[in-house]
Order: structure tokens, then sequence, then C-alpha cells
């Protein structure tokens, strides 16, 4: 039978099946050859979207609103200010409201139960563009980016996340992870460890699909034969300005350097879902190397900007791989 995810809202990967997240990364890659070679593909002529963001983006608001213009449909952006959803008017009004508007809601806020009761209430589908617990859409980006780089075949392959592994992506890799038969390590301190309702959530796929999840302190031994090393920002959006002191201490160790990728499989992959720390051109990275002295963060300048790094291809995939799951569910 052919893979149908009309109608469905898209908040975490927990919620689909191997063949339903290869259904929409074989669909990425047919939109990303339409785009790529001029194709128009207007199919969701008519149709309109809204993109609730809590949270600024430059990725995320960018791929929805291209890839949205792309398939024919107009767009509504609603900044933090913009819009009344949790002062004046509840999550679940908003929802009633907005879904007589739209033929979709975009999300990307705070509390996964934020988009859990937009989804609830609204009778369109609701995409999580990011919550403090699930990054579904990257994580599309971030596997269709392997698949790219190892010729479509990435089923025992070993993605390694370096740093605060129980962030967001972190969890959200070790479901894919899971689901699609890749091998995963979380590398990082103890107390970064991911927590154990993914642990336990993801157990039964790892098993199934034959391949491992592993949680190590050791910097040689978690990246050892790695195919893919994947990083994030140490202090998110949201987090307060005291935190950043004790992350810099706790997970220096866990920086990504060309030493690290040294250890890892010969044609490994840097990975890292952007906006990154790895010089200081930018208003924070002045600003804490003033302060603390560190002129990179999660990642080295050198492997940033080396051969093995392909996040500026990862960044891109985020249109491609949000554009299918728009046409998916919306079609």
């Amino acid at each position: 039978m052919p893979t149908s995810l009309s109608g469905r809202d898209f908040l975490k990967l927990l919620d689909f099946s191997a063949e339903e997240i290869n259904y929409l990364l074989r669909l990425s890659r047919e939109f990303k050859n339409l785009k790529l070679t001029g194709t128009p593909h207007r199919y969701l002529e008519g149709k309109n979207i809204v993109l609730l963001f809590q949270k600024t983006s430059t990725r995320t608001r960018c791929s929805f609103e291209v890839g949205a213009m792309d398939l024919g449909m107009g767009v509504t952006y609603l900044d933090p200010g913009s819009s009344q959803m949790g002062k004046k008017e509840s999550i679940e009004d908003t929802a009633r409201v907005l879904d007589r508007f739209y033929d979709g809601i975009e999300f990307r806020g705070f509390a996964q139960s934020d988009v859990e009761e937009l989804a609830a209430n609204a009778s369109v589908p609701v995409w999580n563009g990011l919550t403090t617990e699930w990054h579904p859409t990257q994580m599309l980006a971030d596997i269709l980016t392997m698949q790219e780089n190892f010729n479509y075949d990435i089923k025992g392959k070993t993605l390694v996340f370096m740093g605060d592994c129980k962030n967001n992506v972190a969890r959200s890799l070790m479901v894919v992870c899971a689901k699609l038969g890749l091998n995963f390590v979380a590398c990082g301190p103890e107390s970064c460890m991911p927590a154990q309702d993914v642990i336990d959530a993801t157990k039964p796929f790892f098993e199934e699909n034959g391949c491992t999840c592993t949680l190590t302190q050791d910097v040689a031994e978690g990246v050892k034969g790695a195919h893919a090393i994947y990083t994030d920002v140490w202090v998110s959006m949201g987090e307060p300005d005291e935190v950043w002191e004790s992350r810099i201490k706790e997970l220096t160790p866990y920086r990504v350097t060309s030493e690290v990728m040294a250890m890892a499989d010969p044609s490994a992959i840097f990975l890292h879902c952007l906006p990154s720390f790895h010089d200081t051109n930018t208003v924070i990275g002045a600003e804490k190397a003033k302060q603390f002295g560190i002129t990179e963060q999660e990642v080295t300048d050198e492997v940033f900007e080396g051969p093995q790094s392909r996040v500026f291809d990862e960044a891109e995939n985020r249109m491609h791989t949000i554009k299918a799951i728009m046409y998916a569910t919306l079609s």
C-alpha cells in the first residue's frame, strides 16, 4: 500500500515508522531535484500556512517560507510580538481560530506541550519547527545529508553527538538513528547524558534494527570509527546567562577538533544544526571571548570550515525536507 501522510501532524519522529520517514526522505530528494533543475512544482496552489514563532530562527523560517512559496502557497509569519497566543488568548483558542484561515500551522517555541495542544485543537496539520524536547524537521535534513555522502546506504553507519547530549537535537537524533538502523553514540559528561524517557523509547527500535546506542564520557572511545560527528551550541536560546561559565567548563573537553575528526572513519563528515560558535565574528562570540577567553566553543573554526564539514549542505536540506513534510501532510 502506498505511504500516505495526508492530514497528519508532524510533532516528533517517535510518531512515525521507518517506512514513513524514508518516504519523506525520498520525497525530499525529488523536491531537491526539482528545485535544482528549475522545474516548477506549485502543487499546493491556493493553500495558505501560518508560522508561529516563539523562538526566532534563520533556517526554519526561510525553509518554511521558501518551501511554501515554491509549492504555490501563501505564508503568514507571526513573530513573538505579533500573536496573542499564550498572552490574551489560550493556545486552544488560537488553534481554533487559525485553522479557520490556514491549511497548516507551524510552531517553533519552547514546550512540547504547546505544539501538542495546538495539534489537539486544530483540524489542520501542525508541524513542530522546534521545541525544548524535540527538533524533528532538523533530523530529516541531517539524514538526507548523510545519505548524500554515503551513496544513500546509511544503515549500520555510526553517528556521534558530542557535548550536551540531553538537548532536543541529541534526543531527536537518537530517535531517527534507532528508527533507521544507525548506531548512535552520545559522547559528553555524565550530567549531560540523554534522559531516561528517550532511552526507554528508543531501546526497542535499536534492538529491532540491530543497531547500537552507546553513552560514553570517553572522546576517543566515542568517536572511533564514526561516520558522522555532530555537535550543537552549548547554551540554547532562552537559557540564562548564568549557565555559560559552567557549560564552558563542563563541555570544553567535548569540543570537535581536527584531532577528534582524525579519530573517526576517514570518510567521516561533520554536522551541525547551526548557528555555530566557531569564531568571534558575532556579537555573542565577541562578548564571550572577552568574558571567558574562548574564541571557539563547540567546534573549532578549522573543522567548521574544513573539507569534512557539510553544515551548509545540511542547512540547504532543511528547505527540501520541510517542503516534503508540508506536501505529504497537505496533499
